[in-house]
């Protein structure tokens, strides 16, 4: 007890200690200015590369490579989970869960470190099919972070696949390897040919995606294990979100990156709760999985029909829950507040600052209320407990409603 006391102390006091001190030392701005000219001058040298590969142009390419870039993106994993925790492999779901809010918020941190260009449109062509990507569009470009959670995902599920089956043939290991291999592939070419990234992007996602995820398999079994089993989780995870908001790069201008990661960071926090919260009651390892006696196909079915409106109707409440409380309690509390977008009654004259105006307020400041603008951003507090709400409820409230119905 003691040494776990020990290590959550030691984690949250140097996550702290990095606060302090990065501001001081001025850390984003140094390598923001050894990185960032090197970074687009290989974005502006590798346009002509860009606009090769554009020379292929054809209506099957872009919707192969829209519809990959769909397949890989932030929502449709976060659709995916879900189902994944419902089919009885909940540690691989709980991980890879982890692991994506891990790749999120250490890739948007390099975006918005580094603080470069996509490659400029035109005269690229720059396709975005749907509002998924319109929105990736206004982040900056290095890394690619399609590239680098499909390394890390598609790569510890293979991992995974080859340990719960525990395949002795040598040409099947390789068969997945290429497989992974060719669509990890795919999806750095699709992310050049949709104009999204040049080059130098994408290969830095594959570099930073390779690194993440040796790091992963060397720790993920230590971290399920904390998480299932482990003592002080929930306080200690509250307490790891909280500092990781404040931890976040202040980026050149404003960007989405940070509202992306603060929604996954939510969603973590609400996996690793529930989890930790039920884990002897549904997610141990000799549940019911799919594609057995004990799950049958037209079951899971049944399940998805409950859990999906289930879990939509929970982001509903929680999201409509948070605007009313955090409000009340910043008020109470004395903290003035604003919101960007969700309460229109705390947008204001004071509140719309010009955008130059914002891009010289840090997110430091905008979650603090000592900020130029001496205003709390309610908004990020609203988005982390609306995605830890819908979380929670995938895995505890949900299968309390599988348990009740026999699903």
């Amino acid at each position: 007890m003691d040494s776990i006391t020990a290590w959550q102390s030691g984690t949250l006091c140097g996550i702290v200690s990095w606060i302090a001190i990065a501001p001081y030392l001025n850390v984003t701005q140094k390598l923001r200015s050894f990185v960032q000219p090197w970074v687009t001058h290989r974005v502006i040298a590798e346009t002509s590369l860009v606009l090769q590969i554009q020379r292929y142009q054809h209506r099957f390419l872009d919707a192969l490579f829209s519809g990959l870039s769909c397949v890989v993106s932030v929502p449709f994993y976060t659709a995916f989970l879900p189902l994944l925790f419902w089919s009885g492999h909940g540690k691989l779901a709980r991980q890879m869960t982890l692991l994506m809010a891990f790749c999120d918020y250490l890739g948007n941190c390099i975006k918005d470190v580094v603080s470069a260009a996509r490659p400029s449109s035109p005269p690229v062509r720059r396709l975005t099919a749907t509002k998924d990507e319109e929105d990736n569009a206004l982040e900056y470009g290095l890394p690619s972070s399609h590239t680098l959670n499909t390394v890390c995902l598609s790569g510890y599920l293979l991992h995974y696949v080859l340990s719960y089956t525990q395949l002795e043939e040598d040409s099947l290991k390789f068969a997945g390897v290429v497989i992974v291999c060719l669509f990890v592939s795919l999806i750095g070419i699709g992310r050049i040919y949709l104009g999204m990234h040049s080059l130098v992007d994408v290969i830095v996602g594959l570099a930073f995606g390779l690194v993440i995820l040796a790091f992963w398999l060397t720790v993920h079994a230590k971290i399920d294990n904390f998480v299932v089993l482990g003592q002080n989780v929930t306080t200690f995870w509250a307490a790891l979100c909280f500092l990781l908001l404040f931890a976040y790069p202040t980026p050149e201008c404003p960007t989405p990156s940070f509202e992306y990661h603060t929604a996954f960071t939510g969603v973590a926090f609400g996996i690793v709760t529930g989890v930790h919260q039920t884990y002897h009651q549904f997610h141990h390892e000799a549940v019911p999985r799919i594609f057995t006696p004990q799950l049958t196909t037209p079951a899971f079915l049944g399940r998805m029909l409950v859990g999906i409106p289930t879990i939509l109707l929970v982001k509903f409440c929680s999201k409509a829950l948070a605007k009313w409380i955090l409000p009340v309690v910043s008020n109470t509390l004395g903290i003035p507040v604003r919101s960007t977008s969700y309460i229109p009654a705390l947008i204001g004259p004071s509140n719309g600052k010009k955008s130059n105006d914002l891009k010289q307020a840090g997110y430091l400041q905008k979650l603090l209320f000592f900020s130029n603008e001496e205003s709390f951003d309610v908004d990020t507090g609203i988005r982390f407990l609306q995605y830890a709400g819908l979380a929670w409820s995938v895995v505890d409230l949900v299968p309390s409603l599988f348990s009740y119905l026999s699903l």
